[in-house]
């Protein structure tokens, strides 16, 4: 070999693992927010559905036991805070904290996962006015 190519590929080698490393070092946009009212799989699912229907919006995700609900924006675009908050209360439930965070859903999923199970308050049924009913919409009184 001879010495241009041998510099050939090393340039090719530094600048294959540049790009890789700056790739890897952008996080993903996500707004996160810690919610209450949400008690079952039925308000985690229309809360999903409701910010999935944002332009920007890559994915959601909804823990209802830690009371988080994730969305990530799309590649090159971002979320707006405000009308993620809005869509929650307008959805009938109470944003406590909201955050945009450099973090992907999928991060913040396994994040919340890795939470000890000794630290992870057990939650408790809410039950309705009724005998027994539970309270799947939060905006009974």
């Amino acid at each position: 070999m001879n010495e241009n190519t041998i510099e050939s590929i090393a340039t090719y080698v530094i600048l294959t693992l540049a790009t890789g490393l700056y790739s890897t070092a952008q996080a993903a946009t996500s707004v996160k927010a810690k919610v209450n009212g949400m008690v079952c799989a039925f308000c985690a699912q229309g809360i999903e559905k409701r910010l999935s229907k944002l332009p920007a919006t890559q994915s959601v995700y909804v823990d209802l036991k830690q009371k988080i609900v994730a969305v990530q924006a799309n590649e090159g675009q971002t979320l707006d805070a405000k009308t993620i908050s809005a869509d929650i209360v307008d959805a009938g439930f109470d944003v406590v904290s909201i955050e945009t965070v450099s973090q992907s859903v999928a991060d913040i999923q396994a994040e919340t996962k890795d939470i000890p199970a000794a630290s992870k308050k057990k939650s408790e049924p809410f039950w309705g006015p009724s005998r027994g009913s539970v309270r799947c919409d939060p905006r009974w009184p």
